[in-house]
């Protein structure tokens, strides 16, 4: 722009006024300009609007799952039903009675033909459930890692057609242009719009309690795809993208600080609350959004009943001795180079923007490796995969937002620079950890931090699982939760043992 201007023709006399606008709007634009090569090079066009539409096409799996789910149940009461006319017709052809008949309608069309034995009579309840716990039909209890987390959690019934189809409500929830009052400017931007937090509310009982879940560093709440049916159930479940991720507002990233980096999202969330009008609630955070549900529990604890925290960041320190060959490395030159690369807050997403048309196919093949190859658990279907790839590159390749925290909240190698364990002691909400067997985030940082809390703390593992627990072993993560939870639960709030094939540490 300040080019045209020196090489416009004109005499001597051209207005210092015009000059000194065209300056204003270079200066304007510089934030648009610094962008401009990457959004050159993006052949596939991204904006919330992409974004939102990505996001609907991945929530209709919970919909396909329930379908599924839906077939498969009227299969096997088809299937039951075919048994015991059956054996109905095999008494009255040797002229037993066809009286008291037990045990077919839990039996989930495992049965004989011919009469029923004593031991089909007293057939476990929980093979029923199990086979449609978490919406994975699965009739045979090898198959399924916990077979009486369900028992454990009162399913008393197998699912009628209307309680496998969970509707819900995609809505942009205004937060305002900054939160009344606050001393910390986290709307510092060029643009005084209203910023908006994208939200999903799933239909659920009155009585249900309040399940607010927060997605990790990168993500978005599609990544619990696979957990809103099951966890819509027992919870007034809702899920939030965080400011400057997923389909919210993506505004200037201008914080310079810690202190102001994490203003941004404690100050964002609770004029969320403030917005949706909740209180009591529970509070679930995922890594990153782990550590952004603690910092607001210490900040706002009045207004959550519960904490679980997913893999959380914010409690492992470089004095541990597994991070002795990292903290190696980073001596190095090869450390030094990507320990400049962090501190310059050079972040994945760029890369993912910078190289174009190759940034799809490049998601693709971390998404596939991830929870395909390389999975720890449960693997990604096809469509699920395509679904959660298309997802995941329109919310990387979005403008970057929130993503630019990173320098602020971790050192290179994901350590905090402000950890939560110095304020383990000012714990003031229950919390209970939860972690995958593999994941990469050590459990030893919580149960250091639960020496130091006052209040009640929880740590459970869950094997086939790694950093993404949720994804990797949905029904071992949702028996967790539901456990986490179960004093909020009629059905639970007796129950004090650990559904089995979960770990406590």
């Amino acid at each position: 722009m300040a080019e045209e201007v020196r090489s416009s023709p004109g005499s001597a006399a051209a207005s210092t006024t015009t000059a000194a606008s065209a300056v204003a709007a270079a200066r304007t634009n510089k934030s648009s300009t610094r962008f401009l090569w990457p959004s050159v090079l993006r052949w596939i066009p991204t904006s919330t609007d992409h974004i939102l539409a990505s996001e609907k096409r991945l929530l209709s799996l919970v919909n396909v799952r329930n379908v599924v789910l839906a077939a498969t149940f009227l299969f096997y009461c088809a299937f039951a039903f075919r048994l015991l006319e059956k054996d109905m017709k095999g008494r009255l052809a040797r002229g037993n009675p066809p009286g008291v008949i037990k045990g077919v309608s839990t039996y989930c069309g495992a049965g004989q033909e011919g009469p029923i034995r004593a031991s089909q009579r007293e057939v476990p309840h929980s093979r029923t459930q199990v086979c449609f716990s978490a919406g994975v039909p699965s009739p045979d209890d090898s198959k399924t890692n916990f077979p009486t987390s369900v028992n454990n959690f009162g399913t008393k019934e197998l699912p009628s057609i209307d309680e496998m189809w969970t509707p819900y409500e995609q809505e942009q929830v205004n937060i305002g242009s900054g939160p009344p009052g606050s001393k910390v400017r986290w709307f510092r931007s060029a643009s005084d719009e209203p910023r908006f937090i994208n939200t999903v509310t799933f239909d659920s009982k009155d009585d249900s309690p309040t399940l607010v879940m927060v997605h990790g560093y990168g993500a978005s709440h599609g990544f619990f795809f696979r957990n809103f049916d099951a966890l819509a159930k027992h919870f007034g479940v809702i899920a939030i993208d965080q400011l400057g991720w997923g389909g919210s507002s993506r505004p200037d990233f201008t914080c310079k600080s810690t202190e102001e980096t994490e203003a941004w999202f404690i100050d964002s969330f609770e004029e969320w609350r403030k917005a949706k009008n909740l209180s009591n609630f529970i509070l679930l955070g995922h890594s990153f959004g782990g550590y952004v549900a603690a910092r607001y529990a210490l900040k706002h604890p009045e207004h959550i009943k519960h904490l679980v925290l997913v893999g959380s960041a914010g409690f492992s320190s470089q004095t541990d001795a597994m991070y002795a060959p990292l903290i190696r490395f980073k001596a190095t030159w090869k450390g030094a180079v990507l320990s400049h690369l962090w501190e310059s807050n050079f972040t994945p997403q760029k890369i993912i923007r910078g190289i174009g048309p190759f940034g799809p196919d490049l998601v693709h093949k971390y998404m596939s490796a991830r929870f395909g190859a390389y999975s720890m658990g449960e693997v990604l279907s096809g469509e699920e995969t395509r679904l959660l790839t298309d997802y995941v590159y329109h919310t990387l390749a979005a403008k970057a937002s929130g993503e630019l925290c990173m320098k602020h909240i971790f050192e290179f190698g994901a350590f905090t620079r402000v950890p939560l364990l110095q304020s383990a002691s000012e714990w003031k909400v229950p919390t209970t950890f939860i972690y995958g067997y593999e994941d990469w985030m050590p459990y030893e940082g919580a149960q250091e931090a639960r020496k130091h809390m006052k209040v009640p703390c929880e740590i459970i593992r869950v094997p086939k699982a790694g950093h993404f627990v949720f994804i990797d072993n949905p029904t071992g993560f949702h028996s967790a939760v539901l456990y986490a939870c179960r004093k909020f639960l009629s059905y639970g709030a007796d129950n004090h043992s650990l559904p089995e094939g979960l770990i406590s540490a």
